[in-house]
C-alpha cells in the first residue's frame, strides 16, 4: 500500500508532461497541416533526385 504513495506522484507528473508537451505542440503549429505530411509517403517524385541520376 505504501506504493501508491510514490506511484501515484509520479503518474500525475507524467500526465503534467503529457500535456505540457501537447501545448507546446499546439502553439507551435505541429498540428497545422496534418494531410500533406500523411500523403507525402503515398507519392513519388516528379523530378528524380541529383543522387539517382549519377
Amino acid at each position: 500500500m505504501s506504493i501508491l504513495y510514490i506511484l501515484i506522484p509520479i503518474a500525475i507528473v507524467f500526465v503534467f508532461i503529457a500535456i505540457g508537451i501537447f501545448v507546446w505542440a499546439v502553439k507551435s503549429n505541429q498540428f497545422e497541416d496534418l494531410e500533406r505530411h500523411g500523403s507525402d509517403i503515398l507519392f513519388d517524385e516528379d523530378e528524380p533526385s541529383k543522387r539517382d541520376k549519377q
